[in-house]
């Protein structure tokens, strides 16, 4: 099962969609006599590929899953906490570069968050999850070397280094923490479902999101590439049609 949605997962991402629209409009086009579907596929392909791209749709779809829970600015309103859990977004162990550039985008970010909120909570301990899904090296392996970098103490550092989705790291950390309440860190989109995953198994999660990719301010009204379509929305679109699949 778990291989099953790594390979079809992909097949309903929307860049997939649009060229798989295309492929298939294409073929009735040149290689058979039914010209009027094809002229559907491909337009259909056009239609979803302006959908995607295209700033309005992706934000109105993204936001309802990023700001779903608030940021955790501070540590005033929290209980005392003794965990703090960063779930892994994604690395490649490449050895020619710096621990930090191995990571990507999402992983880094998360890190960053969960170092932050380690530093306001004294005395927590800063669990970093990630296994070696396609990589040989886990992904908490690679976190470490760059919390270590950034100052965190060793003995303040705890890995998850088996998992390979966010089921799985759940059923581990839970291993680890127990029934005690714990800060999570994870992407803003995938938070809705992380911390499904974790109430199920009697756990208390408390949301700490980033990584949003829905970020606003006053100067965006007047900004004019947002009236232009953009690998940024596609993204966008990827992350909530990811996520929906993860919760379906």
């Amino acid at each position: 099962m778990f291989l099953l949605k790594k390979i079809v997962g992909p097949f309903f991402f929307p860049l997939s969609l649009c060229l798989e629209l295309f492929i298939v409009g294409l073929f009735l086009l040149w290689f058979t006599r039914k010209k009027k579907a094809g002229k559907i596929f491909v337009s259909v392909g056009v239609i979803l590929l302006i959908l995607c791209t295209y700033g309005p749709v992706p934000r109105l779809l993204l936001k309802p899953l990023e700001y779903r829970y608030p940021p955790l600015l501070g540590a005033k309103d929290l209980p005392e906490i003794r965990w703090v859990v960063v779930l892994g977004g994604g690395h490649t162990s490449d050895a020619r570069m710096p621990a930090n550039s191995q990571l990507c985008h999402s992983s880094l970010a998360r890190l960053v968050e969960g170092i932050r909120l380690h530093h306001i909570l004294p005395g927590s301990k800063l669990i970093l999850s990630g296994g070696a899904l396609y990589d040989p090296v886990p992904e908490s392996k690679v976190m470490a070397e760059v919390a270590l970098a950034l100052r965190v103490e060793r003995q303040n550092l705890i890995l998850e280094s088996l998992s390979r989705d966010t089921e799985e790291e759940a059923i581990l950390i839970q291993k680890m923490v127990g029934k005690d309440a714990f800060v999570l860190v994870t992407s803003a989109s995938h938070m809705p479902r992380a911390m499904g995953l974790f109430r199920k198994l009697g756990m208390h999660p408390v949301p700490a999101p980033t990584d949003y990719g829905i970020r606003e301010s006053p100067g965006d009204e007047i900004d004019p590439g947002r009236f232009f379509p953009g690998s940024t929305d596609l993204q966008n679109t990827e992350a909530v049609i990811y996520e929906f699949l993860g919760l379906a």
